[in-house]
This record gives structure tokens, C-alpha cells and sequence, in this order.
């Protein structure tokens, strides 16, 4: 395999890996500690993942428990979790924070599955653009003499072929989370 085509399944992956963290965020009516990854709560003027600052817990399935190692940063953790787009009001009983999940209705199920469909969509796009640039690499190496044109026949083959392979990862994905949030 070429460096052209290692460096584009490199990124294809990168590509795919990105998908899925983004994925862990879309809450699907169970409780689920990733929402939590991009939420940072100002401890002693840092922005710290909360992670850092607290135990993360479900004891229920639509139920967080957010438990800090300094109970200083309780407020700030509660104001952190406000302020953020995971759209639940935590309860603070001065110990712990608890994120109760609300049970999604249809019509917010099927706007998630849409928002799933449409990142699914974007990742493939990146995927397509990933073998695009490394295919006009593979022909600028041939016009340069550098590989031959048996050899970059063969190299654009195997880019469309991991570009398939990738597609069909996502695809996977796609299908694995709509069917996680339509699960009732």
C-alpha cells in the first residue's frame, strides 16, 4: 500500500472515530456519561472536564449521578451542566448532581434520527473528499513518472475500495444509533 492510500484510510478513520464521539452526545433517552465529554465546569479559574472533577455514575437507566472529589465544585459543575446544550436541569442536593433523562417523545426521536442521518451524510462526504485528494496525489505522482500507470490504476482501485469500506462503516453507524434512539 502507498503512503497516499496509507494517509487516506489514516483520515478516513480519523473520519469515522469523529462520527461516532459525535454520536455520544445525541442523547437517546437513556442515560449515557458521554454526554457529558464536552461539558467543562470552571474549577479554580481552569476549564475542567467534569470527568476530572467528579464521579460519573448511572444507578438507573434514565439517571446520572454526578458525584464530585471537591465539594467545592458543585456549583460549578451544576452551572457548567446549565449552561451547556445537553438541555437537563440537574438537581443539586448539596452532595451530588443528578441528571434525570426525560423519556423522548416521537417527533424528538425522529428529529434525532434525522440529525444522526445528516452527520452520518456529512462523515461520507469527508470520506468521498479523502479519496478525491488522494486519487489526484496518485495521478500527480504518475504525470511526475514517480509510479506507473499499471500501478496507479491499481492505487485508484484501492482507494475506491477502502472508500467503500469506509462508507460502509458509517452506514453501520448511522443505522446502530437510529436504532438505539427508536428503542422505546
Amino acid at each position: 500500500m502507498t503512503d497516499y492510500l496509507i494517509d487516506a484510510e489514516e483520515r478516513m478513520e480519523k473520519t469515522l472515530n469523529n462520527l461516532k464521539d459525535e454520536y455520544v452526545t445525541i442523547r437517546a433517552g437513556r442515560a449515557n456519561p458521554g454526554v457529558l465529554n464536552r461539558v467543562t465546569a470552571d474549577y479554580y479559574g481552569a476549564p475542567t472536564p467534569i470527568q476530572q472533577l467528579a464521579n460519573v455514575s448511572v444507578p438507573e437507566a434514565r439517571m446520572l449521578v454526578i458525584q464530585p472529589w471537591d465539594k467545592t465544585a458543585l456549583k460549578a459543575i451544576e452551572r457548567a451542566i446549565q449552561a451547556s446544550d445537553i438541555g437537563i436541569n440537574p438537581n443539586n442536593d448539596g452532595s451530588v448532581i443528578r441528571l434525570i433523562f426525560p423519556e423522548l417523545t416521537e417527533e424528538r426521536r425522529k428529529e434525532l434520527t434525522k440529525d444522526v442521518r445528516k452527520k452520518g451524510e456529512a462523515a461520507k462526504v469527508a470520506v468521498r473528499n479523502i479519496r478525491r485528494d488522494a486519487v489526484d496525489r496518485i495521478k500527480k505522482a504518475q504525470k511526475a513518472g514517480e509510479i506507473t500507470e499499471d500501478d496507479q490504476k491499481k492505487d485508484e482501485e484501492a482507494a475506491q475500495k477502502l472508500t467503500d469500506k469506509f462508507v460502509e462503516k458509517i452506514d453501520k453507524a448511522v443505522e446502530e444509533k437510529t436504532k438505539e434512539i427508536m428503542t422505546v
